[in-house]
């Protein structure tokens, strides 16, 4: 009898015991570990720009385009084509380094990234790699966008995955392709490639255009390589980008004639991709700023991209990669094809000679108490030099010569 009470006050004190314990996990422990899961949450969870894009109060908006980093593997990367007193100690870093110094020296509003942001056969892991090359970026909290180049998926990521990686980082704006809706004509799972998007910039707060988009960004995935008739090539942008592409526009103008402003003049709009058109290979070009080093690597595919830019009318500029020692803006039919130069110290360049960026400046009209629409895109590079200097400074558009 005696040893049943023992065995019934034994168990009695053990499920007390049980009983406690789960309250200590429950009141001390359990809090501690759901904070940690929240606070994980918040640093994983992407922070997100100002948006929309806006021209400053002093009616501007600042474009740094960003092409070709060929960003590796960092520290271990090595540079290519540098003189051989500067091989010993460049790498990748050089590369973010001039991100770095660009961004501080000219203090963009936006940042565009048009293709090889990695080199995928040097970049043992993808993600790391995009990390690394956007990190200057995101640390400064400006927004910025970006487009692929042909060797971007050469690496651990599809060319979808580093899409939709790309947009759900810090301070990115880019997309995978444009929203499902965007057009009547297309929706997203309809457009080749990966990258096809617009972004809208608005009128300065206080203006009559605060709420109107006085100036529009078109992104668009050109591809890689393809087998043409037997025959290796680039990429190129496919129909059913143009008629996206074409339905955003008309969509953009015919809000702006119902809404329009008093300039009558459409908004104009820019265009970011990486490989040229085949005409800029084969010219002749009316008009030449800059450095034309080497032909244009291009598809032997044409696609028929400049008619449709032409045929738009609102695009005044494109902005281009992939032939890192062309640092030119060639003017064909009425639009400017500008080169960004080789930016990455791991891509191939010309040694003793700098890497480059190029800027990009909209200014607005000025009204007689207000800001009104964009009066002029001007442009010009600089040089990853002790000066950081600036060359081949031109004027791409003005309003007057619309009028």
């Amino acid at each position: 009898m005696k040893s049943q009470q023992l065995i019934w006050i034994q168990s009695f004190v053990y499920v007390i015991l049980i009983s406690f314990c789960l309250y200590l996990i429950q009141t001390l422990i359990s809090p501690k570990l759901l904070l940690a899961h929240l606070n994980n949450n918040i640093i994983l969870r992407k922070k997100q720009p100002t948006l929309p894009l806006r021209f400053r109060s002093d009616g501007t908006f600042k474009i740094l385009q960003v092409a070709d980093m060929h960003y590796g593997n960092g520290i271990t990367t090595r540079c290519r084509d540098v003189l051989a007193t500067e091989f010993d100690y460049c790498s990748d870093l050089n590369t973010t380094r001039f991100l770095k110094r660009m961004i501080e020296a000219e203090k963009p509003d936006f940042v565009a990234f048009t293709g090889d942001n990695i080199f995928g056969t040097s970049a043992s892991d993808a993600a790391e790699s995009l990390l690394e090359v956007f990190r200057p970026v995101i640390e400064s909290g400006l927004p910025w966008a970006a487009v692929l180049g042909n060797h971007d998926q050469e690496s651990t990521m599809t060319r979808e995955e580093l899409m939709s990686f790309i947009s759900l980082m810090d301070y990115s704006v880019s997309q995978p392709n444009p929203l499902a809706g965007d057009t009547r004509e297309h929706r997203r799972n309809d457009i080749d490639g990966f990258g096809n998007y617009n972004l809208q910039v608005f009128g300065t707060f206080g203006s009559p255009l605060a709420n109107s988009s006085v100036l529009n960004l078109y992104f668009l995935d050109s591809g890689d390589r393809a087998i043409v008739d037997g025959i290796r090539t680039y990429g190129w942008i496919k129909e059913s980008q143009l008629v996206w592409l074409r339905g955003v526009s008309k969509q953009l103008q015919d809000c702006d004639q119902l809404f329009g402003t008093s300039s009558h003049v459409v908004p104009p709009s820019l265009a970011f991709f990486h490989i040229p058109i085949p005409e800029i290979r084969a010219g002749p070009l009316e008009s030449i700023v800059g450095e034309y080093q080497e032909y244009a690597a291009c598809s032997s595919v044409n696609s028929g991209v400049l008619q449709t830019l032409v045929s738009m009318g609102d695009v005044k500029a494109v902005f281009i990669g992939h032939d890192h020692t062309n640092d030119f803006c060639g003017y064909l039919k009425g639009i400017w094809f500008c080169y960004g130069g080789g930016f990455g110290y791991h891509g191939y360049g010309r040694a003793g000679k700098p890497r480059r960026a190029r800027v990009v400046l909209m200014e607005l009209e000025k009204g007689d108490k207000e800001w009104m629409g964009v009066e002029r895109i001007k442009t010009w590079k600089r040089y990853d030099d002790e000066k950081l200097s600036k060359v081949d400074e031109q004027v791409l558009w003005d309003i007057r010569s619309s009028r």
